[in-house]
């Protein structure tokens, strides 16, 4: 290409590199999937090699697209380049030996991941996290819960050596491409500068952090009568391993203890659909439906062959529930190891929310077969998730009668548990990165910090005091597979942004935690008007299809939390709030 492209030539040479994308994208999806639904060292390989391709032909090309003026692009061309520059989560150096070992090292300590296991006290064989992770939910025993959280992250320890190599490989590479650092490249795809978007996180998480802080109290002080003082302080952190989760990024396991008198709703999700004779399939059926009820088209036949909806009982795979889209048109899949419960039910809206995103924007060119930005897709399925009221399951047939209003903080906490206590942890995964990308944070520090940031954000603290030869940070799936996470955070934002909005197109003006959208096709135009353009506007654009608003916002959080916060202040009179 000419070192000064006409505007023919750089909307030629932008068709090239989309199709020649196009093309390893679906090679590397293919290889992923086989390697994620068959962990083998073959096919640990393949997706390595096809991935190193990608990333190769991706490095190559952005540096090619250097070389067009932007006076010489159109806008939907300077949109293209942009996106294209910043199209992968990894950039590895362009050295091929370099590039080839860095898509090992994630390669490997994802399988390392995978293949993660512990045996707790009497257990007749190691478990894997989904098990372990149900001993956490449902046990009571403080030393069972510490057994079972020290035995996990212990998995952590192997890849330590491979992360502090990936870090240095993954910031060659971002370097090359002129960006600071990998954490910097990451910040840089939200259409503002990398710290203009540090401060807009900062911004949102100040909105909700004292909500946070009066939540955490509340479960603090209870936590506090269930297991004595000797284990929970009457001030300061909570101890992890007590949550009711692995990473105690959300606390429904502990629901139980904290629910209030008389808020129970007189009905079990779980326990509804096992009643029911409930099997995976059915389970994704129902999620289906409330898209077709919004005016989307069901899921194609090829879902249905394609998507892994069981663990297998005769190989390895990684159980991560996940979203695919193997050719960017109309191949999307799930992989998931379905379990018969209210929260894989969530789950499965969530996932397909994906799926309904990535078949809507299959029509556009492929640079712009993305969401407005990550956190868009990731607040989809969230939105409709909300959708699942009382209301709702009593209209799809799974509840018999619908409970008044006296049962809604019981359900207003249970969420909160989830999507509340989730806010802080979404953003210490990230500003923890971040801080390892830019060198702030060296190896030697890893643990320490990682446990200074969660101590900070969440106020929440290790069972036992962990030393520097243990990674934590590696015991949370999204760390050692490269995937950025501050799109969850954005998403728990969003979500009640997009609720709200949608609610009030639907013409439900009542309280926000009992509005479902189910069956509103007007809501589904307005939803489908935004998933429908990709990427192909800046995010501010798609939030207003969908909502009006310009600026995300956690009014809408607040309002839907609006009952249960002024129940904990009640509740927290006289208790100490903060740590």
């Amino acid at each position: 290409m000419a070192a000064r492209a006409s505007s023919e030539e750089a909307t030629a040479f932008l068709r090239r590199a989309e199709g020649e994308l196009l093309d390893l994208s679906i090679d590397s999806q293919r290889a992923d999937w086989v390697y994620a639904t068959y962990i083998t060292p073959d096919s640990e390989a393949l997706s390595s090699k096809a991935l190193s391709r990608l990333i190769g032909a991706t490095v190559r090309l952005v540096k090619e697209s250097a070389q067009l003026s932007p006076h010489a692009l159109s806008a939907v061309d300077q949109r293209k380049a942009k996106l294209l520059r910043l199209s992968l989560p990894l950039l590895a150096p362009s050295d091929t030996a370099l590039s080839e070992r860095l898509t090992k090292l994630v390669a490997s300590m994802t399988g390392t991941y995978a293949k993660g296991r512990h045996a707790p006290a009497g257990a007749a064989a190691p478990l894997d996290l989904e098990a372990l992770s149900r001993i956490l939910f449902e046990n009571r025993d403080p030393v069972v819960l510490e057994d079972v959280w020290t035995g996990w992250h212990r998995v952590g320890r192997a890849m330590r050596p491979e992360f502090v190599e990936y870090v240095d490989l993954a910031n060659r590479g971002a370097r090359e491409l002129g960006f600071a650092d990998t954490g910097a490249m990451w910040r840089s795809k939200y259409d503002m500068e990398p710290d203009a978007f540090a401060q807009e996180v900062d911004r949102l998480w100040a909105e909700v952090r004292p909500f946070y802080a009066s939540l955490h109290a509340f479960v603090r002080n209870r936590l506090r009568v269930v297991y004595g003082p000797d284990r929970v302080p009457e001030k300061g952190t909570l101890p992890a391993h007590l949550l009711g989760n692995m990473w105690a990024q959300s606390w429904e396991g502990v629901y139980p203890l904290l629910a209030p008198s008389g808020s129970d709703p007189g009905y079990d999700l779980t326990k509804l659909l096992v009643g029911r004779g409930t099997g995976p399939a059915d389970m994704v059926r129902y999620a289906e439906q409330f898209f077709v009820s919004l005016g989307l088209d069901p899921l194609p036949p090829s879902f249905w062959e394609c998507s892994m909806l069981v663990r297998p009982r005769d190989r390895d795979v990684v159980c991560h529930a996940s979203a695919w889209d193997l050719d960017y048109v109309n191949d999307i899949r799930i992989k998931m190891c379905i379990e018969i419960t209210g929260e894989d039910f969530q789950t499965i809206h969530h996932e397909l929310g994906h799926n309904y995103y990535q078949r809507a924007y299959g029509h556009l060119p492929f640079l712009f077969r993305d969401s407005a930005h990550d956190g868009f897709h990731e607040a989809v399925g969230d939105t409709v998730g909300l959708s699942v009221t009382p209301d709702y399951l009593a209209r799809i047939g799974l509840l018999s009668v619908v409970p008044d209003a006296s049962h809604d903080v019981g359900l207003l906490l249970q969420r909160a548990l989830e999507k509340i206590a989730f806010l802080p942890f979404g953003l210490v995964i990230d500003k923890w990165r971040w801080s390892v990308f830019s060198g702030e944070i060296p190896p030697a520090d890893y643990n320490r910090t990682w446990w200074g940031m969660r101590a900070r954000y969440q106020g929440i603290a290790p069972p036992a005091p962990r030393d520097d030869a243990e990674f934590d940070p590696g015991a949370k799936f999204h760390v050692p597979s490269n995937v950025p996470y501050m799109r969850y955070f954005l998403a728990h934002i969003l979500q009640f942004q997009f609720h709200r909005a949608l609610a009030k197109t639907a013409g439900i003006y009542g309280p926000l935690h009992r509005a479902s959208i189910y069956g509103s096709k007007e809501a589904g135009r307005r939803l489908g008007e935004m998933l429908s353009m990709g990427s192909s506007r800046e995010w501010p654009d798609a939030l207003e299809a969908a909502t009006g608003d310009r600026r995300m916002e956690a009014s809408g959080l607040l309002e839907y939390f609006a009952p249960l916060r002024r129940w904990l202040d009640e509740q927290n009179r006289g208790v100490p709030v903060g740590w």
